[in-house]
């Protein structure tokens, strides 16, 4: 099938932009990278009648450090921020959970913001964004509203983003750790590059003693919407990181799990994967931070 018939607007501007969007009489959608909007609009899943093209626009592209957040434009190519060295210095999950997303020529085309929009359950950039709380910072004609990823994403696919408003950036983070930090990615999915079955990011700073004194775990692809395990970062903050309290600690993960069946067999399968990849990921920042530690 082709995509039904639409108009195309090559915006310069952000301010352009916003008034495309608070037209109530067009049905007007945003276009960056398009690797899930193409797809969708081709087999008519998606039926916009304009298209806002935000390629050109200057605000919403780059990569910047400000302060104690690592600031990335919406339009930042996915490969442009996995390769950035400020990423990799300032967000290294981030960079980290990068070299997971679809193929190469996926990350060329796709933006940072594109896939924090989507808000796939299964996606690495929303599942990072939720591990570190990171903020959206979204503007429309009446404003800019900046909303951390706890309040941003809603559903499968759906976010607080309003119809009248374009993310611009978002905002990661920067945990001033020293070297005795670590992160951890993992996931499972059928095939190398597929949507991730469970997935999990953790980051993990160390004290003087081996002791973990900050650390945060999310975990995606099991629920509707990526997910921090409160509890279980709780119970790892002032503890020492050592197996048994890694596996005490994703045991929090069980009552999250919400998949679309009501077969007990396949909900025990996808739950021992979440908190599989959830150690995993634990173990990884851990064994990182010690190694900090002992440099």
């Amino acid at each position: 099938m082709k995509a039904a018939e639409f108009d195309y607007v090559r915006a310069g501007s952000l301010a352009e932009v916003c008034d495309l969007l608070a037209d109530p009489d067009i049905e007007t959608k945003i276009i960056a990278g398009g690797q899930t909007l193409v797809p969708l609009m081709a087999m008519r899943m998606a039926r916009p009648e304009r298209l806002v093209d935000i390629n050109h626009v200057a605000e919403l592209q780059g990569i910047r450090l400000e302060g104690d957040e690592l600031v990335i434009g919406a339009c930042t190519r996915q490969r442009h921020a996995e390769r950035s060295a400020e990423v990799q210095a300032a967000v290294p999950l981030l960079a980290l959970a990068l070299t997971f997303v679809g193929h190469t020529q996926t990350r060329n085309r796709g933006t940072v913001g594109g896939s924090i929009v989507n808000a796939d359950p299964s996606a690495e950039i929303a599942l990072v964004a939720t591990a570190l709380d990171a903020t959206m910072v979204c503007v429309s004609r009446d404003g800019e509203t900046a909303r951390p990823a706890s309040a941003f994403f809603e559903d499968v696919m759906t976010t607080a983003i309003e119809e009248t408003e374009c993310l611009v950036a978002v905002r990661f983070p920067v945990w001033r750790s020293g070297p005795a930090a670590g992160v951890g990615f993992h996931e499972i999915s059928a095939r190398a590059s597929d949507f991730a079955v469970a997935s999990a990011a953790a980051q993990m700073v160390l004290d003087g003693a081996g002791a973990c004194e900050r650390v945060t775990l999310a975990v995606g692809g099991v629920a509707a919407k990526p997910f921090r395990v409160e509890a279980a970062i709780a119970g790892l903050t002032g503890a020492m990181p050592d197996d048994s309290a890694l596996a005490a600690a994703v045991a929090h993960i069980d009552p999250f799990v919400e998949i679309a069946t009501e077969d007990a067999t396949e909900l025990a399968y996808r739950r021992g994967l979440a908190r599989t990849v959830a150690e995993r990921a634990l173990r990884d920042a851990r064994d990182a931070a010690r190694k900090g530690l002992s440099q």
